[in-house]
């Protein structure tokens, strides 16, 4: 049933939204004459290695800078770029991934290797037993981890210490329950988060309280704290390096 959904919500929201895409597409191509494109290598299910499809929205080899995490201020997006990612446009292309079955609509959201799952605590190799997807609690609690890294000296280290710790717990607590109800409920957040990502959040936590999850990550996902080095699941040693 799951791949059933994500099979049709995937081919009839790239139906549908192809004028509006074609339209930033062009955008994209006319400031710098390169592909709209950004292929994004991941780590699938099962470790398994795929390309993600991206709108880009940063200049052309970026990458080879070596960072992964980007800040609000990275001067590596242009100025589409930042209407692109001000309004998660990036994300609308990887439905072409859920169609061919590499991603789902709903799950972890996938991750580079170096960096991102060479660093998984034998707990969060868990995070790689289901496909990556589109959205789920951590997209709607960290939609603005451009902001937190905003003026971080080291932004991938920052990400380690203070998203990584949560974001991997929300994902662990999403594969300990999740089903097509859940899945039906996180989308209909995610939607309502471009409107007021508070009341998404509201709701989120709610459904934690429900779960009966550490009360630490309750108050993380409420966002009404500054977040704080914190070590990642299976561990008790805060990452220090990269």
């Amino acid at each position: 049933m799951k791949r059933l959904i994500d099979v049709f919500v995937s081919f009839t929201g790239l139906l549908f939204g192809a004028p509006f895409l074609i339209i930033f597409m062009f955008l994209v191509y006319r400031q710098d004459k390169h592909s709209p494109f950004y292929i994004a290598p991941r780590i699938g299910k099962g470790g398994k290695p795929f390309n993600m499809v991206k709108l880009r929205s940063m200049s052309i080899n970026a990458d080879r800078s070596g960072v992964d995490s980007t800040s609000a201020d990275d001067a590596r997006i242009t100025p589409i770029g930042e209407i692109i990612r001000k309004y998660k446009l990036d994300e609308f292309t990887q439905l072409f991934n859920v169609l061919v079955g590499d991603m789902s609509l709903v799950g972890p959201r996938p991750n580079v290797k170096k960096g991102g799952t060479d660093l998984y605590t034998s707990t969060e190799n868990r995070i790689l037993s289901i496909k990556p997807g589109i959205t789920d609690f951590s997209s709607i609690i960290f939609s603005d981890e451009g902001n937190i890294l905003l003026g971080k000296k080291d932004p991938d280290l920052s990400y380690n210490q203070l998203i990584r710790p949560w974001k991997s717990r929300l994902a662990l607590v999403y594969i300990e329950h999740h089903s097509i109800l859940l899945d039906l409920k996180i989308i209909f957040y995610t939607l309502v988060a471009i409107i007021s990502k508070k009341r998404s959040v509201k709701w989120v936590c709610g459904m934690l309280k429900q779960f009966n999850v550490d009360q630490e990550i309750i108050k993380i996902a409420k966002r009404d704290t500054d977040l704080y080095p914190f070590p990642p699941p299976g561990s008790d040693e805060i990452v220090r390096s990269i």
